[in-house]
């Protein structure tokens, strides 16, 4: 039995832990929520993680994203998420893609064609494009909506996108797949609280980030938004063993 995994085995069984060794999980988006959910796969034991973002670790993420340390700042979130990995598991295949998401990249992404997406995107066009290409490849699909802006973990769900509400990112979700004849069928992560107002606007700092729109920061807790990428990465599991 290898120590390092002996608790999940324990629960689980050695039947589904071999299963999740043989799994390929493709997570796209590594800050608060993506980074808590690959950590959370290395530790179950998942055997293959592909890991996309095109952005660097900046001071204003400190706060929240499980790869930023002091040491981190001004590394690709790419680079420190696999250097952590490999330091958990060794023996788990880290595949990294530096690389923006868009309609050009998008074959890439998915080219090794994953048991699971998870879809921690900020980015509404790149989010929309992952989540249409992934649902027309018949992959099972697991998406974040609107982290941010939330102090209560307990209200977090997991639900269709049929069932999302009280969340903006999931409305505008929702309009863009609905032009694509996609209403149901989107595991998705969401909160129903009502959005906090921000109450100090700071100027935008883009980091690495010279493609997609800027986006205006948004107040964020490390509780909230790691409780996100944990329920994504439980889903995950559950999809992987068939459990839902």
């Amino acid at each position: 039995m290898n120590s390092g995994f002996s608790r999940v085995i324990q629960l689980m069984g050695q039947e589904a832990f071999t299963r999740l060794q043989k799994s390929r999980v493709t997570v796209c988006g590594l800050g608060a929520v993506g980074s808590f959910a690959i950590e959370a796969l290395a530790r179950s034991g998942v055997g293959s993680l592909r890991l996309v973002d095109f952005d660097s670790v900046e001071p204003s993420n400190l706060n929240r994203q499980l790869l930023a340390l002091q040491s981190t700042v001004g590394c690709a979130k790419t680079a420190a998420a696999e250097a952590r990995i490999r330091d958990i598991a060794p023996e788990c295949r880290v595949e990294i893609l530096d690389l923006f998401i868009d309609e050009a990249s998008l074959p890439t992404v998915l080219d090794n064609e994953p048991d699971v997406v998870l879809d921690a995107i900020d980015g509404l066009n790149s989010k929309v494009l992952l989540i249409r290409e992934a649902l027309q490849r018949n992959l099972a699909i697991i998406s974040s909506m609107g982290a941010a802006t939330r102090y209560d973990a307990g209200a977090i769900r997991v639900g269709d996108i049929s069932e999302t509400h009280h969340c903006p990112l999931a409305r505008q979700v929702r309009r863009r797949l609905h032009r694509f004849g996609i209403e149901q069928g989107l595991t998705c992560v969401f909160s129903p609280e009502p959005p906090t107002k921000a109450r100090y606007p700071e100027a935008v700092d883009r980091g690495k980030q010279t493609r997609g729109r800027i986006r205006q920061p948004m107040g964020s807790l490390a509780h909230v938004t790691g409780s996100f990428g944990l329920r994504m990465a439980g889903a995950a599991l559950d999809k992987l063993l068939g459990r839902i």
